[in-house]
């Protein structure tokens, strides 16, 4: 499908409606999407069959000192990333710290209980049971070991 005659001219009047504020068919952001509709073209023709008019939009954009609106929110954006990336990154910290205390108390854990077996298995051991509270807990005296 071949562009409109006028699609370069219906462009620049939207480009000039916008710039002044007076948008009729679009919000009149300082989008490349805002400034297709405004002049009823789709957004593939700033893009890619007239790049010129789309830079010189956003040299226009630039020029009255304003950020284009699409760049305004990509920098919001970036900043949010680089927040939860910071937070990704402390958590990672931290789970990373857990899981060393988790393998060294396992370790631990094992040598004890191979230690415990070894008694256990030991000629002339005995095995007796250890007091415990109502709830199922062990109490106080036959926690320490």
């Amino acid at each position: 499908m071949s562009p409109a005659p006028d699609e370069r001219d219906r462009i620049r009047s939207a480009m000039d409606r916008i710039l002044q504020g007076t948008a009729q068919h679009s919000n009149g952001a300082l989008t490349i999407v805002a400034l297709a509709q405004e002049a009823g073209v789709p957004r593939n023709a700033l893009t890619q069959r007239h790049p010129d008019l789309k830079n010189d939009f956003y040299a226009q954009v630039r020029a009255r000192g304003r950020t284009p609106d699409s760049e305004v929110r990509l920098r919001r954006q970036i900043v949010k990333l680089k927040e939860l990336r910071a937070k990704d990154v402390a958590e990672l910290s931290q789970l990373r710290r857990d899981v060393e205390h988790l393998v060294r108390a396992l370790n631990q854990l094992t040598v004890e209980n191979r230690q415990l077996r070894g008694v256990l298995s030991s000629p002339g051991s005995t095995v007796r049971a250890l007091p415990s509270l109502p709830g199922g807990e062990p109490s106080a005296e036959s926690s320490r070991c």
